[in-house]
């Protein structure tokens, strides 16, 4: 395997006049394709941040980061808004799905930007839909679908344009824990069919179904360890 995220000393500062805050303090990291990585830590603890970095919403005020073999610096916004419609899939606590809009419609956004033709579009929102256990629901919009059925959709948006890597951040903060159950089931399904998978959470027993718990605190990374079975039974 090889290395698709690697951080060499990524600080992000903030300012607002005189004020400045430092979100990461030199943060070094590698993630393999394939990996299931989660990032855990406390509210404030900069992972949030440090995700945001990862997925090109935002830049590192200093240090490198390297995506697959690429200076995220040296890229232009054209480059870089491809690589978060078509190479990053995005999931988010919120679920950000249009409310006007049925599921499937919320699923083809990203082609849509992409400039797939509209037949396709609709046949492969259906493809990732059953995928996540959702073809049935194919014509509801999210007031009709529970909080983890729209998750799921969620997650099938993330997945339509076949991106190598899925972020999602907090994506079971607002779900019981049967849907979390199911949630975290389908990302791990996900990894097994070879996608990079980056979760970032504030929860540890959701870090645990990781394969991997990268632990931050004030910009920080405090430990890296593998998650195994072991693990999980002494920490559950």
């Amino acid at each position: 395997m090889s290395a698709v995220i690697e951080l060499d000393g990524v600080r992000k500062v903030y300012r607002s006049g005189d004020l400045e805050f430092e979100a990461l303090r030199g943060i070094d990291l590698a993630i393999e394709q394939g990996e299931f990585v989660a990032i855990v830590g406390p509210s404030g603890s900069g992972k949030s941040t440090l995700m945001n970095i990862l997925g090109c919403l935002d830049v590192a005020s200093d240090g490198r980061y390297t995506l697959a073999g690429q200076d995220v610096e040296d890229l232009g916004e054209t480059r870089l808004s491809r690589i978060r419609n078509r190479e990053i899939g995005f999931v988010f606590q919120g679920f950000n799905l249009l409310t006007s809009l049925r599921a499937w419609q919320n699923v083809e956004l990203p082609l849509v930007y992409a400039g797939v033709p509209r037949p396709e579009r609709r046949e492969r929102a259906v493809r990732a839909l059953e995928r996540v256990g959702l073809g049935d629901k194919t014509e509801n919009k999210p007031g009709e679908l529970s909080g983890g059925q729209q998750q799921r959709v969620a997650i099938a948006r993330a997945l339509v344009g076949e991106p190598t890597m899925i972020l999602a951040d907090e994506p079971t903060g607002n779900l019981d824990s049967v849907s979390t159950e199911a949630v975290l089931g389908l990302f791990a399904e996900l990894n097994a069919d070879g996608r990079t998978v980056v979760l970032i959470t504030h929860e540890h027993d959701v870090a645990m179904r990781a394969k991997r718990a990268v632990r931050v605190k004030d910009g920080l990374i405090l430990s890296d360890e593998r998650v195994t079975a072991a693990t999980r039974m002494v920490t559950a």
